[in-house]
């Protein structure tokens, strides 16, 4: 009975069993220790403990792509005004004159002192909108803009002034106009320029670099609608209904901008609401809620990303930005000679064609806007796609050099052991991937038709070519000027995402200064007793190859200074946590 039981319970020969096997119901102790007695059926066999689910990986942003589009459209809506209230100001600015009696170059004085101001307000409001929260300084510029309209459309003028008189006051001493317009241009300059550097800033919070491009494409096609139809709408309203009624249009479309940006404009940034799943106080929401609202109802994970704390007030000066990477300042120099290159070709374009075409009328020299502003909106659509797919490619390169190192480590071990080469300082954790080739190496390419389309745009009207021709090179120079911008705007973005608005606010300062100089000069040496209209445009040209060569250095030099300031920035973190 005992050998029928050991027999059954285990699938052994009767032959390989000891002897003294038949005579006990034990097991005999020579058995093998992974033997084990049969199951209790009443025992329940033993449970693993319980793991917890996978979490995934917190979003960047808990907007969908359509939300993010949304919020995109908002705030390219927004960003029309900056240059509108540029451009518009133009075709009026001989009626203007006449209004005022002042001298065209008087007046021309609130265009410069407009850009000087374009170029300074950033400064504060960028980093203000870094400190505060993207919602509230983007409603307090655009009501500064509503209210600073209005006040330019009742802006009295001076009957009996002197066309060449001081702008003190008229000779018989009455009031004079002219110092309110300036000083209302300066602060209509202050709500309306700071717009541009918030919306990069929303753009920084709410996308992944991956995706950055596009979206500062699509946005920069709102700004870049103003060139074109800003001054058709200013000459069309100036010559109907009075000069006057271009501030009311301003006043009324930036009143609209402010109602829609205080009603559905979310807070974005970072430090107050996270990925967007933290939710803000009272005033850092929008009064309708119409995205990002089934993440709050609904949620799908537990949010825990906490807000960081708020920068100090130290944080609000935008200036050592410029001494974070050396890449920063240089790459905003190049920049800032690409818009200087285009202001100068914009703000030429009405006197030029009225002078080189004399045929031509104020409405049809007006058309002539539409070539370059075409331009730039078709370029600002597509350098979105062009900067995304580029990020792609590069990262698809990047990783197949990983993977031809890696075979050829694993060929070499055939008969030793060889140890894999240590990560090169570019390849690790942030600071791998190659950003500078990613976003800057296309540009010096562009280059080359940009500046002979430059070239030949000025000697094409010393000539008195047919208008079809400096028209198309119109299109090619502002199509051209957009893709570079909007790859320096999204590359210096890239640099300190957590800096976005202070980083494009000196963006915004170096291209107003840099513009603000070329427009004041550009009349002047293209005149017929300076260089002329051929030659000047051979001067902008040179100018733009020179600072050429800064992408290079960017490019070269770019990923190790990033690298050391990575570096610098954990030594100080660990000093300060005592390690």
């Amino acid at each position: 009975m005992s050998v029928g039981i050991i027999s059954s319970s285990r699938p052994m020969s009767s032959s390989s069993l000891p002897p003294s096997a038949t005579l006990s119901l034990s097991p005999p102790p020579s058995l093998p220790l992974s033997s084990s007695p049969p199951p209790d059926p009443e025992q329940k066999p033993p449970q693993e403990p319980p793991q917890e689910p996978p979490q995934d990986p917190e979003p960047y942003s808990i907007y969908t792509n359509r939300e993010k589009s949304f919020l995109v459209f908002l705030i390219a809506f927004s960003g029309l005004f900056s240059p509108l209230t540029t451009n518009v100001y133009f075709p009026a600015i001989p009626i203007i004159s006449n209004a005022f009696h002042k001298s065209t170059e008087l007046i021309n004085l609130t265009v410069t002192m407009y850009m000087v101001f374009q170029g300074i307000s950033p400064m504060l409001f960028g980093p203000l909108a870094d400190y505060l929260g993207r919602r509230i300084i983007y409603t307090s510029c655009l009501l500064i803009l509503c209210l600073t309209c209005i006040g330019l459309a009742l802006c009295p003028t001076s009957p009996n002034g002197s066309p060449n008189g001081s702008p003190n006051g008229s000779p018989d001493g009455s009031p004079d106009g002219y110092a309110l317009l300036l000083f209302l241009r300066c602060l209509q300059s202050t709500g309306s320029a700071s717009t541009i550097a918030l919306g990069a800033g929303v753009i920084g919070d709410i996308a992944e670099r991956h995706e950055r491009g596009g979206f500062f494409g699509v946005y920069q096609s709102g700004p870049l609608i103003a060139p074109a139809i800003g001054p058709i709408i200013g000459g069309a309203l100036s010559a109907t209904l009075g000069w006057r009624s271009i501030f009311w249009f301003l006043s009324i479309s930036s009143g609209i901008a402010f109602l829609v940006i205080l009603t559905f404009l979310p807070e974005t940034l970072r430090t107050i609401v996270g990925n967007g799943s933290i939710q803000p106080s009272f005033i850092h929401r929008p009064l309708i809620r119409v995205i990002g609202r089934r993440s709050f109802q609904h949620p799908t994970h537990t949010p825990t990303l906490t807000p960081k704390p708020k920068p100090t007030p130290t944080l609000l000066n935008p200036f050592p930005l410029l001494l974070l990477n050396p890449s920063i300042p240089l790459i905003l120099l190049f920049n800032a000679t690409i818009n200087a290159i285009y202001y100068s070709l914009t703000t030429t374009i009405s006197t030029l064609f009225a002078s080189t075409y004399p045929s031509l009328t104020n409405t049809q020299v007006g058309l002539c806007f539409l070539s370059i502003g075409g331009g730039m909106f078709v370029g600002s659509l597509g350098a979105g796609w062009v900067l995304d797919w580029e990020f792609g490619r590069v990262g698809r390169e990047r990783e197949g050099e990983r993977e031809r190192e890696k075979e050829g480590r694993e060929r070499e071990r055939g008969g030793r052991e060889v140890k894999p080469n240590p990560p090169h300082p570019s390849s690790t954790s942030t600071s791998s991937y190659p950003i500078e080739k990613a976003r800057l190496r296309l540009l010096p390419y562009l280059m080359i038709p940009f500046i002979s389309s430059t070239l030949s745009y000025g000697w094409s009207l010393h000539h008195h070519i047919h208008i079809a021709v400096p028209l198309f090179l119109q299109f090619i120079v502002g199509f051209i000027s957009i893709v570079i911008m909007n790859a320096c705007a999204t590359f210096v973005v890239d640099l300190v995402p957590e800096r976005s608005s202070g980083v494009s606010a000196c963006n915004n300062l170096f291209r107003s200064t840099l513009g603000a100089i070329f427009v004041s000069i550009i009349d002047l040496i293209a005149s017929p007793d300076a260089l002329g209209v051929g030659w000047s445009f051979v001067l902008l040209g040179c100018i733009g190859a020179v600072m050429t060569p800064l992408v290079y250095v960017v490019i070269w030099f770019g990923p190790g200074w990033r690298e050391r300031r990575g570096r610098e920035d954990r030594e100080k973190g660990e000093r300060e946590r005592g390690v």
